[in-house]
């Protein structure tokens, strides 16, 4: 029984952090389109815009900068819950004009 419990808890725990890991990869996509989308304004306002569509979801921006006319962005989640949630999964996306 004792094992059955032991299984059950990695499980969820492991459940948590993929949980996390999306949510930080989808704040960090959504939070370098809008950096992108505002990159005309300057890179300061660019990085206030990503910060704030990434603090929408309840996600940290830990770095936002400019490759070129690419907005790049460095995204942490924190894990939910349990023996893993003082730890943040961090994720980044790059989002800019295509190339012709």
């Amino acid at each position: 029984m004792a094992g059955l419990i032991v299984v059950t808890v990695l499980v969820v725990q492991f459940g948590g952090v993929v949980v996390a890991r999306h949510r930080a990869q989808a704040a960090a996509d959504l939070a370098a389109l809008a950096a992108a989308g505002s990159a005309e304004y300057g890179p300061t306002a660019a990085c206030d815009a990503a910060r704030t569509v990434a603090g929408r979801v309840n996600v940290a921006v830990r770095e936002c900068h400019f490759t070129d006319w690419d907005a790049v962005v460095s995204a942490a989640a924190a894990v939910p819950f349990g023996l893993f949630s003082d730890r943040a999964v961090v994720a980044v996306a790059r989002a800019g004009p295509a190339d012709p």
